[in-house]
């Protein structure tokens, strides 16, 4: 098991500023607390903990929240409860990104209000590229929950408890701002919508706190986010969290004063820390050594900056200061990649209200739709490219010809690829491309 430390992360821009290495003391934790990703249902969670002034730190938290016991007993009984509203529908979940809202410490009155904050979150995170140029990716669901109570535990002071859906806390651990969650609870509403790729809980408080869970759910999201709906700063968690749960990421913070990075435990599996310099890593052609020399959208120009996966030393991250090490910053240019790659293993570029294998005649006009602006489309017959319908979503099978006798079979294959410039990997790169077929009949 890897031992490492914890770190800080600085609020940028309009936010807060903290200096690196000034991470709480009441967030440190031994080597053992750490460790790989916990089932949900676990007795014990590992959470990056985000303080107001912008540090970070990690700790282990209970998976079962304190002020939640039994089957839901924070859910008072009223009509709503686990209904699912769509606050962004792009196509059908198996082509597509879900990320699931789930709201806690609403009243029924109160749901309208869950609602507009679950909007504004995904609003906030969308605005951030990549996922601004991939927003047609992505179905986002508001699952309701309806909490007997207003608020939640720990707002405004610590004596404060409420008895919500599902059972959100301040003071976890004796951190204030640790925002914890019953994960079990979590679960069982997640999987009220059509598919949870990405979880998010937005609590009814306006007192910036939020966690990052790394968990590994049966219903195949890797990560839980809790965020304060009414805090315009609590936006920032969630877009790093997804950088852990869709992108891979590690973080690119460090803490000052730990140990170097011991090699014995070898190269890290993230394509954003490295073990070696830039001068190395184009010599091995290995992580991210095509993007360096280039500019980052986080500023600066890629190559390798010692510190990050929270050692000091012994550890290279690409930038200076992307959003894995820096709440309000955007990802760097590998960060982006594989950002784009994460989405692409959920969703596709190309699909039909048509399903593919659909039997169709002369006398059908056949729809495909492309998500992402830019992505290329091309026809072939029988594996013959077919020039004329080149850049077509729309295509009249009376103009395809279709050679042979009458009641020949043929194959008509639409063939889309996301040609953008932000994946230079090769192996990344076979995900971008779809292909969807029909068999035609003369």
């Amino acid at each position: 098991m890897r031992n490492r430390r914890f770190g800080s992360i600085v609020l940028t821009g309009a936010l807060a500023v903290a200096a690196l290495g000034s991470a709480p003391a009441a967030v440190a934790a031994s080597g053992a607390e750490q460790g790989a990703a916990v089932t949900v249902g676990g007795s014990r969670h590992r959470v990056e903990v985000f303080a107001e002034d912008g540090s970070i730190g990690r700790a282990t938290v209970p998976a079962a929240s304190p002020y939640l016991t039994g089957d839901r007993p924070g859910l008072a009984p009223a009509a709503g409860d686990g209904e699912v509203t769509p606050i962004l529908r792009s196509g059908d979940s198996a082509g597509k990104v879900d990320v699931v809202v789930i709201g806690d410490g609403y009243t029924a009155a109160e749901q309208e209000k869950f609602r507009a904050d679950a909007a504004a979150k995904w609003q906030e995170l969308s605005a951030v590229e990549p996922y601004a140029g991939y927003r047609n990716l992505f179905n986002v669901w508001a699952v309701a929950t309806v909490s007997a109570e207003s608020g939640i535990t720990g707002d405004p002071d610590r004596a404060t408890v409420r008895n919500t859906a599902l059972g959100s806390y301040f003071w976890c651990e004796d951190i204030e701002r640790l925002l914890c969650v019953d994960t079990k609870a979590v679960e069982n509403y997640a999987v009220k919508a059509p598919q949870a790729d990405l979880v998010l809980v937005v609590a009814n408080t306006a007192k910036y706190g939020g966690a990052g869970y790394n968990v590994a759910s049966p219903l195949g999201y890797d990560g839980i986010a809790t965020v304060a709906g009414g805090n315009p700063k609590a936006g920032q968690i969630a877009v790093h969290e997804t950088g852990h749960s869709l992108g891979k990421l590690a973080d690119e913070y460090f803490y000052d004063g730990s140990d170097t990075y011991p090699a014995e435990e070898g190269e890290p599996a993230e394509p954003n820390i490295s073990m070696y310099t830039a001068d190395r890593l184009t010599h091995d052609r290995a992580k991210w050594y095509r993007w360096i020399g280039r500019t980052s959208p986080d500023g600066g120009v890629v190559g390798s900056y010692e510190g990050g996966g929270y050692y000091p030393k012994g550890l290279y991250r690409p930038t200076e200061n992307s959003i894995m090490r820096s709440l309000g910053r955007e990802f760097n240019l590998p960060g982006r990649e594989a950002m784009i790659a994460g989405f692409y293993r959920h969703a596709v570029p190309l699909t039909s209200p048509t399903p593919a294998g659909t039997p169709l005649t002369r006398t059908d006009r056949l729809t495909v739709d492309l998500p992402v602006t830019g992505t290329t489309l091309s026809w072939s017959l029988d594996g013959r490219t077919l020039p004329q319908l080149r850049g077509r979503t729309t295509v009249d099978l009376r103009t395809v010809p279709l050679p042979g006798p009458r009641g020949r079979v043929h194959t008509l294959t639409a063939t889309a690829t996301d040609p953008t410039p932000a994946v230079l990997d090769p192996a990344l790169r076979t995900a971008l491309t779809a292909t969807l077929s029909w068999p035609v009949t003369r």
